[in-house]
């Protein structure tokens, strides 16, 4: 019976390809007719299987269909009301993944603290996405050489001829000037920065110069919440 079937569908499939567009079958154009027949035979085929599988059992077949029309009513409600479960969605992956920003408005960016207390973030960086630590005591944005490299800058014409100090100890550092910074739906363009010397930094650090040009930051609760001007 089901062989029967897939056969009859793959028929109803050939003939709709080799049927000139302009055929009508029963008053209906034939590519329209010829695709009803072969949903037709798809629901039948489909009805019996379910039939076998359920004989004897009534109660079985509906309870699997009512949860199935309860998951088919969760997904349509899900993309129904799509927009309104988006900060839903996105505060939950800003939970799971470490760095993850929240945009929800225009101008304004969130992150979720980390478990070692800090905050850590994602920064689309000359078109590359960073990971970057939010240190409010780095006078400028601090990049790791081997991240500096990545966004093109040369470590062979730095002069790394600044003093800074970091968690590591005082190293010395080269300025740069980072051309955008993007978090969430804030850009920042032409950010002062400084590159340290390799393997001086384990991260990169958020600082002042991108700080200050926001129009606020602040801690709220477990979160650290960034406005663009």
């Amino acid at each position: 019976m089901g062989l029967l079937l897939l056969l009859g569908v793959i028929a109803a499939a050939v003939i709709a390809l080799l049927m000139p567009g302009d055929r009508f079958i029963a008053g209906i154009q034939a590519g329209d007719a010829i695709a009803q027949m072969a949903y037709g035979l798809i629901a039948v085929a489909l009805a019996g299987s379910v039939i076998h599988r359920y004989r004897g059992r009534l109660g079985a077949g509906l309870r699997d269909a009512l949860l199935w029309i309860a998951i088919f009513l969760a997904v349509l409600g899900g993309y129904a009301y799509r927009d309104e479960l988006e900060p839903i969605k996105e505060r939950i992956l800003a939970e799971l993944i470490p760095g993850h920003v929240i945009s929800t408005e225009p101008g304004v960016a969130q992150v979720a603290r980390r478990r070692d207390g800090h905050f850590g973030l994602d920064v689309l960086t000359n078109g590359r996405t960073l990971g970057y630590m939010f240190d409010t005591g780095a006078s400028t944005v601090v990049l790791r050489a081997e991240d500096a490299q990545r966004l093109g800058f040369d470590p062979d014409k730095l002069r790394f001829d600044l003093l800074v100090s970091t968690a590591n100890g005082p190293t010395h550092a080269a300025a740069a000037t980072i051309d955008a910074m993007t978090i969430g739906s804030i850009t920042l363009r032409q950010v002062r920065a400084m590159i340290a010397k390799p393997g001086a930094l384990q991260e990169n650090l958020l600082g002042q110069s991108f700080l200050e040009k926001l129009a606020s930051y602040s801690v709220e609760g477990n979160r650290l919440v960034m406005r663009g001007r």
